[in-house]
């Protein structure tokens, strides 16, 4: 028998960025979001828009292609570049480019 296709999209073949929080005495969290949100591009206007307290570390892994790692100061890198972009920023955006700083 024909199989059908699935109607369940194959989104497994990308990578996700997930976003490590720090919330001063009630500890650290990596960041809930959506499917959508684990994305580089949203992630990064997420962090310019502020929605991140304290941003710390960032991950991204690829479960096809088997692989992860700290994509902290590639990120902070991009977003020194895009930030004149914006008329302000919040600042946890600056703390966190202060903190990722390359060494």
């Amino acid at each position: 028998m024909p199989r059908s296709p699935s109607i369940i999209p194959d989104d497994t073949q990308r990578d996700v960025y997930l976003v490590l929080d720090d919330f001063g005495h009630l500890g650290r969290s990596w960041r809930e979001t959506d499917e959508a949100g684990t994305n580089r591009s949203w992630m990064i206007r997420n962090i310019l828009e502020g929605q991140y307290e304290n941003p710390v570390r960032i991950v991204a892994f690829n479960t096809a292609e088997g692989w992860s790692r700290d994509v902290t100061a590639d990120i902070a890198d991009e977003i020194r570049r895009r930030y004149i972009e914006y008329d302000e920023v919040p600042t946890s955006v600056l703390r966190f480019l202060e903190k990722a700083t390359r060494h």
